[in-house]
C-alpha cells in the first residue's frame, strides 16, 4: 500500500544526525527549556521573519496560549472556519470563549474574507485564519477587515510551515502565528511540539510566562492562566536538524502537487491549483463520489484520507448549538474532499502510479 506519508523514509537520510542530536541532549542533562529550545526558537523566528518564536507543547496549545496572551476569555467570541479540523474550536472552548464560524471559498477551501464582517460583533476579540493544506488564505483582504474593527489575526500555520503570501512567510504576518510540529507536518518532530511566533515583544514575553505556569521567575506566578506546555529539548534538537531541509522538502511537495494537478484530468475529480508560494502539506482533491474514488484507489493499493469529514459546527460536542447555522461551502467540502499521497520522498514512479489510478477510475 502506498501510504499518505512515510515517516520511516523521511527520517532515514537524517537518522544519524538526529541520533547525535538526541545523544547530545541526553549527555547534557538539560531536558526542558534549555539551549536547544533557545537555538531552535531563534532559528525558526528568523525563518518566519518574526521577532520571536516561543516553543510550546503542541499546536493546539499554541492556539490556546495565543488566545490567552491576547486576553481572550469567558464570553468572548473568536471567528474561524469549521473545515480545518476541531483544533481551533477546541482551543477557543478551552479558554471559555465562543467560536463563531464563517464559511470558506469553493475555489480553495480557505476562509472567505467576504463573510467576516457579518460575523463581527461587540464581543469579537480575535480571528483565527488557517492556512489549510499548505495553501495561504487571502491575508490582504482579511487584514483589511480585521484592522478596520481592531480584531487581532491569529494565523493557524499548522499545515503551512514555509508557505508565503506575496513574499512574506506565514507566521510573520498576523499578530501571532501558531505552528504544530506533529510528526506528519512539513516540519515535524519525533513526537508532539508547537510554537507561537510574533514580532510583539510584550506578547512574546507573556507567552514565555504562560507556557510555564505563568511564572515570571521560578515559583513566582505572574499570569493567572498559565499552564505546563513546553517544547522539550530533545524535540527542539530534532527540529534544529530538520529545519535546514524544510525548503527543499517543500519544493518537492509542490512539484508532486503540480504533477497531480497537470495530469489528473477527470470529469469527476476536481484538482487544486498549486501556487509557487504554497507548500502542499496535503494534496486534496474533491469529488462528488468521494467514496467511489476512495474504494477504487484502495483496490490499486493507494492509501487516502479525508481531511476533514465533519465540519466543526456539526460536531456532536456542540450538542446542536449550531444546528441552525448553514455554511454550504464548508459542508459540501466535508462531503467531497480526499487527500492523496504526497510526501517529499515519493518517487516519480509512485507519483505516476497515483495519476494513472485516478485516470483509470470508471466505476
Amino acid at each position: 500500500m502506498l501510504p499518505i506519508n512515510d515517516l520511516a523514509r523521511h527520517h532515514a537520510p537524517l537518522r544519524a544526525d538526529i541520533e547525535r542530536a538526541i545523544e547530545k541532549v541526553i549527555s547534557s542533562g538539560w531536558y526542558a527549556l534549555g539551549p536547544s529550545v533557545e537555538a531552535f526558537e531563534r532559528e525558526f523566528a528568523a525563518y518566519c521573519s518574526a521577532g520571536h518564536a516561543v516553543g510550546v507543547g503542541n499546536g493546539t496549545d499554541a492556539i490556546l496560549l495565543a488566545l490567552v496572551a491576547l486576553g481572550v476569555g469567558a464570553g468572548d467570541e473568536v471567528i474561524t472556519v469549521p473545515n480545518a479540523g476541531p483544533y481551533a474550536s477546541s482551543a477557543i472552548g478551552a479558554v471559555g470563549a465562543v467560536p463563531v464560524f464563517t464559511d470558506v471559498r469553493s475555489c480553495d477551501d480557505l476562509l472567505d474574507p467576504g463573510g467576516i464582517s457579518e460575523k463581527i460583533g461587540p464581543r469579537t476579540r480575535a480571528l483565527i485564519v488557517p492556512h489549510l493544506y499548505g495553501r495561504v488564505a487571502d491575508l490582504d483582504a482579511i487584514e483589511a477587515v480585521a484592522a478596520s474593527v481592531g480584531v487581532a489575526i491569529i494565523e493557524d500555520c499548522a499545515q503551512a510551515h514555509g508557505a508565503r503570501f506575496r513574499g512574506r512567510p506565514v507566521g510573520g504576518i498576523g499578530v501571532l502565528g501558531c505552528f504544530s510540529f506533529y510528526p506528519t507536518k512539513n516540519l515535524g518532530a519525533c513526537g508532539d511540539g508547537g510554537a507561537v511566533t510574533t514580532s510583539d515583544d510584550v506578547l512574546a514575553e507573556r507567552l514565555r510566562r504562560l507556557r510555564q505556569y505563568g511564572w515570571g521567575q521560578k515559583y513566582r506566578t505572574l499570569e493567572s492562566r498559565g499552564r505546563n506546555s513546553r517544547l522539550d529539548e530533545i524535540q527542539a534538537a530534532i527540529l534544529l536538524e530538520k529545519l535546514p531541509h524544510l525548503s527543499d522538502w517543500n519544493r518537492r511537495r509542490n512539484a508532486i502537487g503540480r504533477t497531480y494537478s497537470e495530469k489528473i484530468v477527470h470529469e469527476r475529480i476536481t484538482v487544486p491549483r498549486v501556487d509557487e508560494e504554497d507548500v502542499v502539506h496535503l494534496y486534496v482533491v474533491r469529488s462528488p463520489d468521494r467514496e467511489g474514488l476512495r474504494r477504487h484507489l484502495a483496490r490499486h493499493d493507494i492509501a487516502t484520507e479525508v481531511h476533514y469529514p465533519i465540519p466543526d459546527h456539526r460536531q456532536a460536542a456542540f450538542d446542536g448549538a449550531f444546528a441552525a447555522l448553514a455554511l454550504p461551502e464548508s459542508e459540501r467540502s466535508s462531503e467531497e474532499v480526499l487527500s492523496l499521497p504526497c510526501f517529499p520522498e515519493m518517487t516519480e514512479a509512485e507519483v505516476n502510479r497515483v495519476v494513472a489510478a485516478c485516470l483509470d477510475w470508471r466505476d
